[in-house]
């Protein structure tokens, strides 16, 4: 399983969530659906059964804790509101705070990389810039974040 086809598929289903006000199960399954018929999406889909139990955890994780890592994130926004960010920043940079925050198995400095890459690939010339810029400001306080988190279970 690839961790990074799964932080995209997570992210995609996080945006149909917030697009459309489905719950995550369907969400999951119809990005799930569109990552196994994308054959130009690059994404590894080895062991899908896998992957999808793997998304559909981080998904139910990010989405109960969504007021807490949107909390999180608000204090490093300089000039931005969560709910004014675009859909797509919005949803890369919860990923990421979940991941540095909550997932310890997760070295912060890849969850960043992969916040950047995943902001270039589904947002705009500027996201991966901004999200980089966000995340680089909250890792440089991240002990204290975490000491202060509530734990995901």
């Amino acid at each position: 399983m690839k961790r990074r086809s799964a932080r995209a598929i997570a992210v995609q289903c996080l945006y149909i969530m917030e697009m459309n006000r489905v719950n995550p199960d369907i969400a999951l399954r119809t990005a799930m659906e569109e990552a196994l018929n994308d054959n130009e999406s690059g994404m590894d889909m080895t062991g899908a059964d896998e992957l999808m139990v793997y998304v559909k955890e981080y998904v139910h994780d990010i989405v109960r804790l969504k007021p807490e890592i949107d909390e999180i994130l608000a204090k490093y926004l300089q000039g931005w509101q969560v709910d004014r960010l675009s859909k797509v920043d919005r949803e890369v940079l919860r990923l990421a705070v979940f991941e540095m925050v909550y997932k310890d198995d997760i070295p912060p400095k890849v969850a960043v990389n992969e916040a950047i890459e995943l902001a270039k690939h589904f947002g705009t010339d500027e996201s991966g810039k901004f999200v980089n810029g966000v995340l680089g400001k909250l890792i440089k306080q991240l002990d204290d974040i975490k000491a202060a988190a509530k734990p995901t279970q």
